[in-house]
């Protein structure tokens, strides 16, 4: 799945118009490498994401389509 559907789907980031802006910023990383909107996220990914002055890490524990608001908060973990 892209990373900027991603980051919207899981409720990271509530659009995926600011999250396309923030991933084109470079202020999201993969895996300690900086990730284009495109970049496909899987399981076992650490998503760092630079929110100001703090970066805050989330661990993906799945990836799915569509989930509901109450279950998106299990695609991740906050590390």
């Amino acid at each position: 799945m892209r990373l900027d559907k991603y980051l919207k789907v899981s409720r990271i980031i509530k659009r995926r118009t600011v999250a396309n802006e923030v991933c084109s910023q470079g202020r999201v990383k993969i895996n300690d490498r900086t990730a284009k909107p495109g970049s496909e996220v899987k399981a076992g990914d650490i998503i760092a994401i630079q929110f100001g002055d703090r970066i805050r890490q989330y661990e993906v524990l799945a990836v799915d389509d569509h989930v509901s608001k109450e279950d998106a908060a299990g695609m991740y973990r906050e590390l």
